[in-house]
This record gives C-alpha cells, structure tokens and sequence, in this order.
C-alpha cells in the first residue's frame, strides 16, 4: 500500500476515534445468525480496523489475530480490549503483500476490504469446518464501482466451501460459508501449510 493510502486510513479511522468510542459487535454477514461460530478455537480478522469484529470474537472465547496496515486503528483496537477485559494479537501488516504468517483458523472474517488476489488465501487458511465470514462494497443495487465487487463474485470466488448464507443488495456482498472435511482433504498440503500469495 502506498504511504499516502496509509496515512488516508490512518486520518479516517482517527476521525472516527475523535467522534466517540465504539463496543464490540459480530461481523455484518452474521448478524441473526451468530449460531453458525463454531464453539471456539481461533479466528483471523483480515483488514480488522478499530477491532470492533476481534474483540467481539474474543469476548466468546476465540484466541485472534486482527491484522490491518493502520497503526491507529489497532492501537483504537486494543484500547477496546483493554476496555473488554480480552485478549487479542494485533498485527500491523501490509494485506497488499498477502496475508501474515499464521492458521490454520476456525473463523477468519473480512469485512469491507476487497482484494480478489487475496480471495484464494482466507479459504486457505480454514481449519477442517472453519467458518469464512466476507462482506464487501457489492454493484448489486448500488452500481460498478472501481471497489465493488461485480454480481456473483463471492460465490464463484469460494465455490470450493460450503456456502450458508449468500446475499447481495443494497450495494453489499455478504457470504458465509464453511469448509467441509472433505474439501480440506483435497487440499494438497502445500496448500494447507503455505497460503497463495502474490509473487
């Protein structure tokens, strides 16, 4: 990412920092079905921002990882653990360079950071049942956009997982979905041990 894209994101999210401070709350995509998590276990926040999604996780028990390139947005991120009384690892890294190191997970969730490039790694880093959970700026009801995704690009993007809830309107994507113990086999294990990323 560009200094200058950095430094946008870092004034937005101050921004919104100086307007008041906000609690946790599930990913968008789960809202009124939170009965999809699995019991526990580990969880991915990709582009994770003020880390409302993370600490939401990790007040249910998930060990996190919340990644973005902002250093604002995390340190607003730990500042809402501290207040939760949870624990989460924060990550500063560049998601234009692929994603950190790390997995597999039982949830990985991004919300409202579109990278096709990167579509292929959070599917990589499932657990055997893990939980993917993706919204993004969608063209359905809205219009092309040069950061929305095109009608049908989730589902043709994760067709390997078992898909639980799909929906596109009002000019956003939202897919939930799960990969089965079958689909992992099929992984092979270079697959499994070291996620695509861009060369």
């Amino acid at each position: 990412m560009a200094e200058s894209d950095r430094e946008r994101w870092d004034a937005r999210h101050a921004a919104a920092v100086a307007v008041g401070a906000v609690g946790p709350a599930p990913p968008d995509a789960l809202r009124g079905r939170t009965e999809l998590l699995p019991p526990g276990g580990r969880a991915l926040d990709v582009a994770c921002g003020r880390g409302t999604v993370a600490v939401w996780l990790a007040a249910r028990g998930f060990a996190v990882d919340a990644v973005d390139v902002s250093p604002v947005a995390l340190d607003a991120g730990r500042e809402l653990a501290v207040r939760e009384g949870v624990a989460v690892r924060w990550l500063r890294h560049d998601l234009d360079d692929g994603l950190p190191e790390g997995g597999p997970y039982d949830v990985v969730v991004c919300q409202r950071f579109r990278d096709p490039a990167r579509y292929p790694e959070l599917a990589a880093r499932l657990a055997p049942g893990g939980l993917l959970v993706v919204t993004v700026l969608s063209e359905v009801g809205e219009g092309p956009g040069p950061f929305r995704a095109p009608a049908g690009e989730l589902l043709a993007a994760f067709a390997g997982l078992e898909v639980l809830h799909h929906v596109e309107r009002d000019g956003e994507a939202h897919l939930v979905a799960r990969l089965n113990a079958a689909a992992s086999d099929r992984r092979c294990p270079s697959d499994r041990r070291r996620p695509p990323g861009r060369r």
